[in-house]
């Protein structure tokens, strides 16, 4: 078998799609398959094949114009054509063929692959662009869509035929990979998919290999404590050994609804004055650190951290609070629960899935107006709050969160049920 896996150069790359290409190759590792990756729209002069031990990445440059990707659909189609124009040269061995796409904008090169190769398609829906600039309000999207095209504002219209396109791929693959029941029943409801064509499967996640944590009869246990030596770290943080430690991971941006957070952090000081926010990653710090000038001393802004420093926050933190507005499958969710961290989350998309409320964390309700969302940042603080109160009932959370990430988020399920569904296609 013959996988083409398709990545992007962009900020999605860096984040959950670039993880799940390393997750799926790593746990595809050993089998039949011959795994090459193709990096569109790379930085790299020419095009260029760099073999590791255990795959192919194959990178494919601009051609025509350096910024292809962020112009319009005709200037990505004149690319892909140059891109099937290299695989065509390239591809020797086209026995049982699949190419498997991660973005929504590869209609045209689905559908032109197919024309040239006797081969399989997979789509994995990542994101789903209106959700991502509408915070995942459905009710407002619907409204959208109602709008006579003569009342669409640009943005609108943008929208509107980006859905449109994406809606293509998920029509010409031969099969689509939802990360979540939300999805899965969004591409039934929205896209008219036939229910035989879509297939949830949870992104996966490798168990952290240091020895840290296990599971023994349903406990979490620490087996190297005095390795990990947690008042080592809190120091080398900076962070007071008795401190309540709140940790928020992601984008500072929008969707991520860090901006919520901050606002009910500064609630949770008022009762809780012995405790700590740190927000781990890059983005928009000006706003967010201008909405918490008052409460600065009490929050750390990390930057973008490599995957060693960030694995030790979790090692620190008491908590994980992930209010976002749009996720199909997290990995930072599956991080905290790997790290037996209980989590207040966010009901958006697929993240209401994954925390089962009451038994792996707690949920926070979006609630959806004509043309915003927005959470109770009263409630939040609340939620934080019993979670310090009840810190048995918090680590019990932690504990079950961690049997979750064992029973479904694992690299190893992720990889079999991938190629269980690879397989299926030249079974039809």
């Amino acid at each position: 078998m013959n996988l083409y896996l398709f990545n992007a150069s962009d900020s999605a790359a860096t984040y959950g799609i670039g993880t799940y290409l390393k997750e799926l190759t790593s746990a595809l590792e050993g089998t039949e398959i011959n795994i090459r990756i193709i990096h569109l729209h790379s930085d790299r002069p020419e095009f260029e094949i760099v073999k590791t031990n255990t795959v192919e990445n194959w990178y494919i440059p601009e051609v025509r114009n350096h910024h292809t990707f962020s112009g319009s659909i005709q200037k990505l189609e004149d690319y892909y054509l140059n891109v099937i124009y290299l695989l065509h040269i390239h591809i020797k061995d086209t026995k049982d063929l699949i190419f498997h796409f991660n973005y929504n904008q590869s209609q045209f090169l689905a559908k032109e692959l197919k024309k040239v190769f006797n081969c399989q398609t997979v789509a994995t829906v990542h994101f789903i662009k209106w959700a991502l600039e509408l915070h995942g309000n459905l009710s407002r999207f619907q409204a959208l869509k109602s709008k006579p095209e003569n009342q669409q504002n640009s943005f609108e219209q943008l929208l509107y035929t980006t859905d449109e396109y994406e809606g293509l791929l998920y029509k010409e693959v031969d099969r689509v990979i939802a990360l979540s029941q939300y999805t899965q029943n969004l591409l039934y409801s929205e896209y008219q998919l036939n229910t035989n064509k879509v297939t949830v499967i949870p992104n996966g996640l490798s168990t952290i290999d240091n020895g840290q944590l296990s599971i023994d009869n349903g406990q979490l246990i620490i087996d190297n404590e005095r390795k990990i030596d947690k008042i080592a770290l809190r120091r080398k943080w900076r962070i007071a050994e008795k401190e309540f430690i709140i940790l928020f991971v992601g984008r500072l941006h929008a969707v991520k609804g860090l901006l919520f957070l901050l606002k009910a952090f500064r609630n949770v000081l008022d009762s809780l004055p012995d405790c700590h926010l740190i927000v781990a990653g890059n983005g928009n710090f000006e706003t967010h650190i201008k909405e918490s000038q008052d409460i600065c001393t009490k929050i750390t802004f990390t930057g973008l951290l490599e995957k060693k420093e960030l694995y030790e926050l979790y090692r620190i933190a008491d908590i994980g609070v992930m209010p976002s507005f749009h996720e199909q499958c997290s990995y930072v969710a599956i991080e905290m629960m790997m790290h037996g961290l209980p989590i207040i989350g966010s009901t958006t998309t697929g993240l209401k899935e994954m925390i089962e409320d009451g038994e792996t964390g707690l949920h926070i309700p979006v609630i959806e107006h004509d043309d915003s969302v927005e959470i109770d940042t009263d409630l939040l603080a609340k939620r934080i709050l019993y979670l310090f109160q009840h810190p048995e009932e918090a680590k019990q959370m932690g504990r079950n969160g961690r049997n979750r990430y064992e029973n479904m988020y694992t690299s190893e399920i992720l990889g079999h049920n991938m190629l269980r569904i690879y397989q299926s296609l030249f079974k039809q």
